[in-house]
């Protein structure tokens, strides 16, 4: 999670060093910690470790648990449009972390890979406390960071109940945010939709009031060539080939920064042809932009639209 991270605070102990260096130390002890655990990219991670070792159950912090659980229940939600168990597909297009895989690591004990795991499951789990296995490596990037802005906007809102006298705060990491309250009076936060293309102004601006979260799912950045082909990192668990037909960014509103996540990338696995008959099912706030420039949105994200580029000035 090398996302950059931001923290704008409001209300009448804004100005005060001590309670904004108090709030941003509390995110990054949050993002810190998740980042230790769920990092493909990390040698040292608590994931890698998990990974190099699969099949089999180890010992796994309460923390990383708690990942994979949610990662798990993302992809019954879905209905599979939603896995992380693409760290192969990943790495055979180029999009390699430290290396994954249990070649030249030692093997679990046999005592430590007794536990079997179903195919149909990210992991399995004896007991409410027992060892957790996973059949296959997982990649926790994009809800990894979700639940982080999720952790991290807890102990906000833990710290911000102690007497800081805050009226709101918003939480940046790379364009995925997760906010609270409003920056000033009733007016809302607002956040831009990035325009895929690489223009400086925003396509769309989202309206953010009391609580709620949003997220981006697109191949702006990281898209490249590999053997001779065009390829991203949004991978399609159900064919192991970068997905999305017709798309180059969706955006999803909710009130949880993980499920906008899960969900911004599930919908732009289905592709155009799909993503306004699966968002409108499911009643998101999702904005996509085609491959042809053109913006859409379902009902829900346009109550939730604030301003629209394509209006500005008619």
């Amino acid at each position: 999670m090398a996302s950059p991270l931001r923290l704008t605070v409001a209300g009448a102990a804004a100005c005060s060093d001590e309670v904004v260096n108090e709030a941003w130390a509390r995110v990054r002890a949050v993002f810190d910690v998740a980042d230790a655990a769920m990092s493909r990219f990390r040698d040292d991670s608590e994931l890698t470790r998990v990974n190099r070792r699969s099949p089999g159950a180890v010992p796994m912090s309460r923390l990383l648990v708690r990942a994979l659980v949610a990662a798990d229940r993302a992809v019954r939600i879905t209905t599979g449009r939603f896995d992380p168990r693409i760290v192969d597909a990943l790495e055979r297009i180029g999009y390699a972390g430290v290396p994954q895989a249990a070649s030249g690591v030692p093997q679990a004990a046999s005592g430590e890979r007794s536990l079997r795991t179903s195919p149909a499951r990210v992991l399995d789990r004896r007991g409410r406390a027992g060892p957790v296995a996973l059949a296959t490596p997982v990649d926790l990037g994009g809800i990894g960071k979700g639940l982080a802005l999720r952790w991290a906007a807890r102990a906000l809102d833990h710290f911000l109940e102690s007497g800081p006298e805050i009226s709101g705060y918003l939480l940046d990491a790379g364009g995925d945010v997760a906010a609270a309250g409003a920056p000033g009076g009733r007016d809302p936060w607002q956040v831009g939709v990035e325009d895929p293309a690489g223009g400086d102004e925003p396509i769309a601006v989202i309206a953010i009031r009391d609580r709620g979260a949003v997220a981006t799912s697109s191949i702006r950045r990281l898209r490249w060539t590999h053997d001779g082909r065009a390829v991203h990192h949004l991978i399609d668990p159900r064919t192991g080939e970068p997905g999305g037909d017709g798309l180059v960014a969706v955006t999803v509103a909710a009130a949880d920064p993980a499920w906008a996540e899960v969900w911004s990338k599930a919908l732009f696995l289905e592709g155009r042809p799909g993503i306004a008959a699966l968002a409108r099912s499911r009643g998101l706030a999702a904005w996509w932009v085609a491959d042809s420039g053109e913006l859409e949105m379902t009902p829900a994200a346009r109550l939730r639209t604030a301003w629209l580029a394509t209006e500005a000035g008619a």
